[in-house]
């Protein structure tokens, strides 16, 4: 039978008060705590600490503090990504994060969900869903990313957006919920 977190990882139903996901959550936090009394220049303090709590990171990578995840190990970045200040992940599920893609400040990316279902959330069940964001994207300042949202490679995501969908490919969507633009002009 698999266990609570394998269910979580899984995208099944599971219970998060289960004692091994309270310990990982627990041991995510101490590292936060860690990582987020750094300051930018830090490299020997900060390296090994992503290391140890993230899925993956590639080279080149910069996570400003604070920057606040459920497990962390859920979390697979490519090479050279770039977090501004106060983002949040909540990584139940995988969150893979291309090549040179940028966040903006305090963007969320959730992976995070709960039933419809009254019954299934009143016996205390969660599920989530993995999100997927590709090479050369850039995610502006304050946009929601949802549960199960692929962002194809050069999209952009305007400021403040809802993702409640996939984007595709050199794709520009802002609002809520995000939409594509119409006429959107790009430069080179």
């Amino acid at each position: 039978m698999p266990s609570e977190k394998q269910k979580m990882i899984a995208g099944e139903f599971y219970r998060p008060g289960d004692v091994e996901l309270v310990s990982d959550r627990a041991r995510s936090q101490s590292l936060q705590r860690r990582y987020n009394a750094t300051i930018v220049g830090e490299t020997a303090e900060r390296a090994p600490l992503l290391a140890d709590w993230l899925g993956a990171i590639g080279t080149g990578c910069a996570l400003r503090t604070p920057f606040h995840v459920d497990y962390g190990y859920n979390i697979f970045l490519g090479d050279d990504v770039f977090f501004n200040y106060g983002c949040v992940l909540l990584d139940v599920c995988a969150i893979r994060i291309g090549d040179r893609a940028q966040i903006g400040p305090m963007v969320q990316i959730l992976t995070a969900d709960h039933p419809r279902n009254a019954a299934a959330r009143d016996a205390g069940l969660e599920f989530g869903k993995p999100v997927s964001i590709g090479r050369n994207v850039w995610i502006g300042g304050g946009a929601l990313i949802l549960p199960g949202v692929t962002i194809a490679d050069d999209a952009i995501i305007g400021a403040g957006a809802v993702v409640t969908r996939d984007v595709a490919a050199g794709v520009t969507v802002a609002g809520n919920p995000a939409r594509p633009l119409v006429g959107d002009r790009k430069t080179d």
